[in-house]
């Protein structure tokens, strides 16, 4: 869950790797640093923000450097286990990204061959194992180094020896090179370096990338050379940035609209009608989506649409769990916003060990679940720098409903008038959702109503359930306020306990065959003193009898509906954070990409 930047070329190291860093911030960290390589390494490392680190650090002169911002997982937050790392004689610095299972054994070894060690993690032995191997060429040492490590790592490494030189290598944790003119770049993310360069190639596992100011070599394990290909991503720097909005989350709730646009656009047509994904097969006799967080609620809003447009059985199953107990047979489909979160790619390598068939559904072009899947279809959101997911929410449960559409369109199990009336209304949700926002003022209204309550439950059923589950999720996320999602005819068998008039309650009620049994859950709820604030199809003339506040989503067909309700959900929850002063894009504890189990 690091941050990683690394800069060669003609500009001043240091003022290029603090502004790629601070565009890394949403990654989540508790410490930072930087190393510049001159005739000596210049490094600065601190605890706390990268605003206090830019105003405590000293002059550093280079062309050539390495930054890092640090999440604790092997020794505590401290100056001392903030990267870069250095070996012994001072010559080599490194950062990394990752977890080294076997670096007990490893630092050991090294202790025995006189190395000092000066922090608590793992990632120093990084620095310790180049400088055992250096020869007088620093890609050659770093290649005989990765040798002797056991888990997930990105690795960027300088030597005062090579002043002119970065040498970077991947194993199953994110890394991309930014090919500039007469500079390169490389970072744990594109926006690190966008402001830059938007000209992008994506490392493989294994991969030694050697960048100097005017070039980029790849070489395999056996040191043959490699031809990569650049990419040129569509993002340019505003894409990274706030736009005017208070903070990054509210910017991309309001993007949805045109991501949910951008996720359907060449995949629908309403004059046949017809859906095009790409090569995907539809010979499926059983699926299971695997997916943690956030994009596991969105599988599992994607197993009530499949099982009842295309009539396969699917099983939800969070990759923390599948990847060790799971039932691996059919075929895997692998939810990731970021196509690096590591328990999720562990799923999807069982599953393939496992003779699956494997497909991803991902925001990331280039990503490491897309290299190891047999198929990908990309949301297409363009980055999401807010901590709590929302326009990648919305865009796989769209993804996902193509995904039935196509299944039950050639399986025959959906009629011509049916698939036309879900293309119809998936054509209409961009402008759908705009009516959606247009109720913000409404629903942060209502979010001053909810923010001082110590615990708020979500309910819903049927495919509002998981939405329920998600709804939750934000608001606990971004407002520390207890929440919890339920199958609203779960709450007899316990959670009833939990309810009087402290207690508030958001339900989600729709026009579907089960709104009457919602409305007498309602009812259960307010015989128990609890506020209730109802999210209602705005035809629903009745529903005011039985809430106290209530929220109006447009008229739309079964499941469609899921979209604009995600959205006034992400709305509550950012208002009642914004009004409870909560730091929204970077929640305590928490991290955009969990790139390590």
């Amino acid at each position: 869950m690091c941050g990683i930047a690394g800069y060669v070329g003609y500009r001043n190291a240091s003022d290029v790797l603090i502004d790629c860093l601070k565009r890394l911030e949403y990654r989540g960290y508790d410490s930072a640093g930087i190393a510049v390589a001159n005739k000596k390494l210049s490094i600065f490392k601190a605890t706390g923000e990268i605003d206090s680190l830019r105003e405590n650090m000293p002059k550093m002169h280079g062309s050539a450097g390495i930054g890092h911002t640090r999440w604790a997982t092997h020794g505590k937050v401290s100056k001392e286990n903030a990267h870069p790392h250095i070996s012994c004689d001072k010559k080599i610095a490194i950062v990394h990204n990752g977890i080294i299972e076997n670096f007990k054994y490893l630092k050991e070894q090294l202790e025995g061959k006189g190395h000092q060690f000066n922090s608590e993690t793992d990632s120093e032995v990084i620095a310790h194992l180049i400088e055992e191997e250096y020869k007088g060429n620093l890609e050659d040492a770093v290649a005989s180094a990765i040798k002797n490590l056991r888990g997930a790592y990105a690795i960027v490494a300088i030597s005062i020896d090579e002043p002119e030189k970065i040498v970077a290598v991947r194993k199953e944790s994110p890394l991309v090179v930014g090919a500039g003119d007469g500079e390169n770049f490389v970072a744990s993310d594109i926006p690190a370096f966008l402001g830059y360069t938007n000209r992008v190639i994506h490392p493989n596992d294994g991969e030694i990338c050697i960048m100097e100011k005017d070039s980029i070599k790849f070489i395999n394990e056996k040191g043959k050379e490699l031809n990569k290909e650049e990419e040129v991503v569509n993002w340019d720097i505003e894409d990274a940035e706030k736009s005017g909005y208070r903070h990054f989350m509210l910017k991309e709730i309001h993007e949805q609209p045109s991501t949910i646009y951008n996720a359907l656009t060449g995949r629908i047509s309403e004059i046949e009608p017809h859906v095009e994904l790409e090569d995907l097969e539809s010979d499926m006799d059983e699926i299971t989506i695997t997916a943690c967080g956030t994009s596991f609620y969105a599988g599992m809003v994607g197993k009530y649409i499949i099982e009842k447009l295309a009539r396969i059985p699917v099983s939800v199953e969070l990759s923390s769990e599948y990847r060790y107990f799971g039932r691996k047979s059919g075929t895997v489909v692998a939810i990731t916003q970021s196509g690096e979160t590591a328990d999720t790619i562990g799923a999807v390598k069982e599953a393939k060990r496992n003779g699956c068939n494997t497909i991803a559904i991902t925001n990331v072009t280039g990503s490491s679940i897309t290299r190891i899947t047999d198929f990908s279809i990309f949301t297409r959101c363009g980055p999401e720098i807010g901590v709590a997911a929302t326009k990648t929410f919305t865009a796989q449960i769209a993804v996902l409903f193509l995904i039935a559409l196509k299944l039950g369109m050639e399986n025959f199990y959906l009629r011509g008038d049916e698939l036309r009336e879900y293309v119809s209304a998936l054509r209409q949700l961009p402008s759908r959702l705009e009516k959606v926002l247009g109720k913000e003022d409404e629903i942060a209204g209502i979010a001053k109503k909810l923010k001082d309550y110590d615990s708020i439950f979500f309910i819903g059923r049927g495919v509002n359930y998981p939405l329920a589950l998600e709804g939750a999720l934000k608001l606990k996320e971004i407002s520390y306020i207890h929440s919890e999602g339920f199958a609203a005819g779960e709450l007899k068998h316990g959670p009833f306990a939990l309810l009087d008039e402290k207690t508030a309650v958001v339900a989600i009620v729709a026009k579907d065959a089960v709104r009457d049994k919602m409305l007498s859950n309602i009812g259960e709820i307010k015989a128990r003193n609890a506020t209730v604030i109802a999210i209602a199809d705005e035809s629903d003339e009745e529903i005011d009898k039985y809430a106290d506040h209530v929220i109006r989503f447009p008229s739309l067909p079964e499941f469609v509906s899921s979209i604009p309700i995600a959205v006034i959900l992400q709305l509550i929850a950012y208002h009642v954070a914004n009004l409870r002063g909560c730091p929204i894009d970077k929640p305590r504890n928490l991290a955009k990409s969990v790139t390590v189990e």
